[in-house]
């Protein structure tokens, strides 16, 4: 039984920690360290001249690209809100 009762705790920590600057840095990271995949997708599709894998390697970059961006923003407005709290 108190295994149940750990699990939410364990959860609600874990969604505090997506929420928090430590947790977004982490996120930008995991999130631009899959653009090297995407990089040797790429060129391996140029490479082979295969159009239909580099158009899928260019509508993952941009969703790469997007998901930064939304982090990022994220971070801008967690920094704006600690201006305002102090």
């Amino acid at each position: 039984m108190s295994a149940e009762v750990s699990k939410p705790s364990a959860l609600k920590k874990a969604k505090g920690f997506k929420k928090s600057k430590p947790g977004t840095y982490l996120s930008i990271g995991t999130t631009l360290f899959g653009a090297v995949s995407v990089l040797k997708q790429a060129k391996k599709a140029r490479g082979e001249q295969d159009t239909l894998q580099l158009v899928d390697a260019i509508v993952s970059a941009a969703a790469i690209a997007t998901g930064v961006a939304l982090l990022v923003r994220e971070l801008r407005r967690m920094n704006s809100d600690d201006v305002l709290a102090d």
